[in-house]
């Protein structure tokens, strides 16, 4: 028997969700103040405003449900999956009122695309949009990479058993630390660290390259956000292909894959223990699938001559490999550019890399390289078992931050979501042929929108079919949180229409 959500249960749902939504609006105060020192006083009171309509919703929202109840297990993923909803509705305000979006769909698409970490863009005239806007773009990526609901954990909500259910459903279920706020801190802190550091270098390269101090910072800035959290956006239109620089270039690759790293492994190597790096199942599954499908796109793109020599190999074929990897989405060439010079191998290729993703607790989407690595362990260590002698006990481990004893839960966990990512780019891939687009072209656009990548062939623009925006949308959505809190969320209103 399915029992139907109570008046409590919605009140604390209701209640939680209306603290999201004021740390929401109260990070739209930072373009805020930028519009004021860059004097872009149109963007300031579309900042203002809201800011202003999150302040009222989200305090609406407490004050309607204000309770004490904790959130059990079902409450707390159906917050979190509303929470991703609500913020890709009220971060697209700013956009709408900006004027550079066709619709206010394409806003809501841009939004989910950036809390996302997808990078794909339906933005017109990009490079004349105001600076306040872009970094807009880029920091609702910043947020979504660390996660909607670990911006509140860090700042509005208190220690409890609903905070960690909250966590554990915007699919992050390892702590760094004993206490669940006490981790979403430390997410923060190395985001931070990371940001000015990298904000930085990218500074100094891109003033090197020719580009004032000003707009050096502000691009480094933008473009260190998309790459830790592997989003994809870009300041220009042309993507990382406008620097037109191979230490750009080298640099945003080392950040992708700082960014694609578990944080977990982040605090790890910080409190000197680096030989995890070499020993972390997810760090050698993470090594040998770019090198299976880097050596696949290049025998692809050999057999078409596209890179003759081994540098353009590098910038233009491992750049999008390990861009796609890592669920970044940054690019070196034209969209178009990967169906009339790629060839269906390569494609195809980079299509399985996007697939994979980066590892678990990151900022990175996809299946995930621990889910991988434990698949193929399990699959090695059911050959070595048939193989030796049955009389023989075998206790099987794999190292993840620690020694951990290989159960038969852990496995099936580990395929029934490699299962649903599959059939999510599958069925994403049949809708977009529905449309008229190619087989590889829509699996690839499908498969980069469910994986959170953000690389783009050409289908993805403002003249696409409405629907297809939307299957995109929920792609981007049920592929951050990897699932479980959208079937819960599916199940809870299931079960408030027909529980008893």
């Amino acid at each position: 028997m399915v029992l139907k959500p109570n008046l409590e249960d919605l009140r604390a749902i209701g209640y939680y969700l209306g603290k999201i939504i004021i740390g929401l609006g109260m990070t739209m105060l930072i373009p805020f103040v930028s519009a004021f020192i860059f004097r872009e006083f149109n963007p300031l009171y579309d900042f203002l405003i809201s800011f202003l309509i999150c302040l009222i919703s989200g305090n609406a929202l407490i004050l309607l449900c204000k309770t004490d109840k904790d959130l059990n297990w079902v409450g707390g993923m159906v917050v979190v999956a509303l929470a991703w909803l609500a913020a890709a509705v009220l971060g697209a305000v700013p956009f709408y009122l900006s004027g550079h979006w066709v619709s206010f769909l394409d806003c809501v698409f841009d939004s989910m695309s950036g809390f996302a970490t997808t990078g794909l863009v339906l933005v017109q005239d990009l490079d004349h949009i105001a600076r306040s806007v872009n970094l807009w773009r880029h920091l609702i990526m910043f947020i979504g990479g660390q996660g909607v609901v670990v911006v509140a954990l860090s700042f509005l909500v208190r220690g409890s058993a609903g905070a960690f259910r909250m966590y554990v459903g915007e699919a992050r279920d390892e702590k760094v630390l004993p206490n669940v706020v006490e981790t979403a801190r430390f997410i923060w802190l190395v985001s931070i660290v990371y940001l000015i550091l990298g904000t930085v270098v990218l500074a100094i390269v891109g003033r090197c390259e020719g580009m004032s101090w000003v707009n050096s910072f502000f691009h480094g800035a933008c473009v260190f956000m998309a790459a830790f959290d592997t989003g994809g956006f870009a300041p220009q239109s042309q993507n990382i292909l406008y620097y037109h620089s191979l230490a750009y270039e080298i640099t945003t690759i080392v950040i992708m894959i700082l960014g694609s790293l578990n944080f977990k492994l982040h605090y790890t190597v910080w409190m000197r223990r680096k030989k995890e790096i070499v020993t972390n199942i997810e760090t050698r599954t993470f090594f040998m699938t770019i090198m299976l499908t880097f050596f696949l796109t290049a025998v692809g793109l050999a057999k078409l001559g596209v890179y003759p020599d081994a540098l353009g190999l590098f910038r233009k074929g491992f750049y999008q490999l390990i861009s796609g990897h890592t669920g970044t989405g940054y690019q070196t060439i034209y969209a178009r550019q990967f169906i009339h010079e790629w060839g269906a191998l390569a494609l195809f290729s980079l299509t399985i890399a996007m697939a994979l993703g980066g590892c678990v607790c990151s900022t990175t989407g996809g299946i995930k390289m621990l889910r991988i690595g434990v698949v193929f362990k399990a699959l090695y260590n059911d050959i070595k078992r048939v193989m030796l002698p049955e009389a023989g006990v075998f206790v099987e481990k794999y190292h993840h931050i620690k020694d951990v004893v290989m159960e038969e839960h852990q496995v099936r966990s580990a395929v029934l979501i490699f299962l649903c990512y599959l059939g999510l780019y599958a069925l994403g891939g049949v809708i977009g042929m529905f449309f008229g687009y190619p087989a590889l072209d829509s699996l690839f656009e499908s498969t980069s929108a469910a994986a959170n990548v953000g690389l783009s062939c050409g289908i993805t623009q403002a003249s696409m079919p409405a629907l297809l925006k939307v299957v995109y949308i929920l792609q981007m959505w049920i592929g951050r949180l990897e699932f479980m809190s959208v079937f819960v969320l599916i199940g809870f209103f299931a079960a408030f229409v027909r529980g008893k």
